[in-house]
């Protein structure tokens, strides 16, 4: 990798002499900051796997991103080497920002095939989404996830984690999942791995930056907040 440049090869735990996952649990939770690259990470995965960059099924290219400036995950994918044993060929890329166009396609497909189209935007984004996993993660597969909590309120949020809990304790499915949820990376025995500047490691959740900044705010609220706002203006006065 030492002879790209740019994102996102620029990204200290790409420069440092590559590194090496393994994927031993049935969920594996990708958690890190803005920034840092676990979405780009997720995307070159998924590609490796056969998965368009742009999000659904293997095969599927619902959204036409021919002049996308972005190809990061591409991009690091044709630097990356995957192994699977066994190989496993179905499965989803479920990336919430083109989540509307991937359940558009699907109706049209649906139509056009005689069939009846799915219908998951006739509900709140939430639901929707919900819909979608309870759905298409039934299955046996693979499945990428990239920041599935968006639009999920905090108790929609552990439905998913259910479904999620399912996986894990079954073991019909591998997902890989970015998230920035406290509440997903608490799902029992599934590994966290954590990205940094320093690397990509295996924590705990309580170790992790999102979680030690919730329960800040959950400990003194009215404090935390202050401290927050009064540290931003001093940043903008600087």
């Amino acid at each position: 990798m030492a002879e790209k440049s740019g994102y996102p090869f620029d990204l200290p735990w790409l420069r440092e002499g590559g590194f090496e996952l393994q994927f031993s649990t049935p969920v594996t939770i990708l958690v890190g900051e803005n920034g840092t690259g676990k979405s780009t990470l997720v995307e070159a995965i998924a590609a490796l796997s056969g998965y368009d960059e742009a999000g659904g099924g293997k095969g599927y290219r619902p959204v036409d991103h021919s002049r996308a400036l972005d190809k990061s995950g591409t991009q690091l994918a044709d630097a990356l080497r995957g192994s699977w044993l066994p190989k496993v060929t179905d499965g989803w890329f479920f990336k919430a920002e083109t989540f509307f166009s991937v359940a558009r396609y699907l109706d049209v497909a649906a139509q056009d095939g005689g069939g009846m189209p799915p219908d998951f935007l006739s509900w709140s984004h939430g639901e929707g989404f919900l819909r979608f996993f309870e759905e298409r993660m039934s299955r046996q597969g693979i499945f990428f996830m990239d920041e599935p909590e968006s639009a999920l309120s905090p108790k929609r949020q552990l439905e998913l984690l259910a479904i999620l809990d399912r996986i894990q304790k079954t073991a019909i499915a591998q997902v890989i999942v970015a998230t920035h949820s406290p509440i997903l990376m608490a799902l029992p025995n599934a590994r966290l791995l954590e990205i940094t500047r320093h690397g990509i490691a295996e924590t705990a959740l309580e170790e992790t930056q999102h979680f030690r900044l919730y329960r800040a705010f959950t400990e003194t609220p009215t404090k935390f907040i202050t401290d927050a706002l009064q540290g931003s203006c001093q940043k903008d006065s600087s």
